[in-house]
């Protein structure tokens, strides 16, 4: 195929997926710890699971994962080390590594197929799509909730050509005007190739059953996105929150992703609050594979993730 990597390469890079160690990523920390030495305790992991919304199939997909040690160079930076260890032992997981997801997710609703994000390359993203039944060209609609790396970067294949050859391409224009004048290396790479092909998005505008909505601090223009399926809804939140318990459960906390650390608190507690109250199911970029859960208020200042464990697959 012309627009996307050969089907055994494909197949390799999936065979490789619980060992992926992002190559196009932001802010890799400092000692992050070889691939040698996370291969040697890995396991295999799922790279997709379905969901059911009303008519609508909904597919999360593993594009990669990590692990990256001492996590509290990125969450919690305004808390003490006492209080991250000890919040990080109540929830039954180490203080000084985490496991990192990258999950974008596949709507499928009538004849569109739309992915929102790409993952941190074509390959990963290619092979998790295949796992699934799935080509790039199959994809009708590409939508980037913002224009980091691990979001981006599976937009252009290693050749540079399209990864998404039948796809119209939707961002927010707020995001956009921000990289297009402040441009990262991912930027230049995957998302100045296709300015011309753009169409962009602000609070309220649908692609398919798609509602845009409009919750910036992460970066300048960061997006979720509410899906209508059935008799429910169900909210993209992408990177509004990157752990479910340092980020979902303490929104105060700062991360060293959020780009605008006030805005994105705010956004945060408006935006979860709203999937609290409404009791809607809840899909996380960086939450637990298979990334999908609810939020439950927690006392007067936090949150909890409940995984979803056969809700949306009766």
């Amino acid at each position: 195929m012309s627009h996307s990597i050969s089907r055994r390469a494909a197949l390799a890079a999936g065979a490789a997926l619980p060992l992926a160690a992002a190559t196009t990523q932001i802010a890799t920390p400092a000692r992050a710890e070889s691939h040698a030495a996370a291969a040697a305790r890995d396991v295999p992991m799922p790279t997709h699971r379905v969901f059911r919304m009303g008519q609508t199939r909904v597919t999360t997909l593993l594009a990669a994962s990590r692990v990256v040690p001492d996590p509290q160079s990125i969450f919690g930076l305004n808390v003490e080390t006492e209080t991250f260890a000890q919040v990080s032992r109540e929830n039954f997981i180490p203080a000084d590594r985490a496991r990192f997801f990258f999950n974008p997710v596949l709507i499928e609703a009538g004849e569109n197929k739309i992915l929102v994000d790409t993952g941190t390359d074509a390959a990963g993203m290619t092979a998790a799509l295949e796992s699934a039944g799935h080509a790039p060209g199959d994809i009708t609609h590409v939508v980037i909730t913002h224009m980091h790396p691990d979001h981006i970067g599976g937009l252009m294949t290693e050749a540079g050509e399209k990864t998404f050859p039948n796809a119209s391409l939707h961002a927010g224009q707020v995001e956009f005007d921000y990289w297009s004048q402040n441009p990262s290396d991912a930027y230049e790479a995957n998302v100045r190739p296709l300015e011309g092909e753009l169409n962009f998005l602000a609070e309220g505008d649908e692609v398919g059953p798609l509602t845009t909505m409009e919750a910036f601090g992460h970066t300048p223009g960061h997006l979720c996105f509410t899906l209508a399926g059935g008799e429910r809804r169900l909210l993209l939140m992408a990177d509004l929150a990157n752990h479910y318990v340092w980020s979902v459960g303490y929104p105060d906390w700062n991360v060293s992703f959020d780009m605008d650390k006030q805005m994105a608190t705010k956004s945060r507690r408006r935006v979860l609050t709203m999937a609290a109250e409404s009791r809607m199911p809840v899909i996380g970029y960086h939450m637990p594979f298979p990334g999908m859960g609810f939020v439950q208020k927690r006392g007067e200042d936090g949150f909890r993730w409940v995984q979803q464990s056969y809700q949306l697959t009766m």
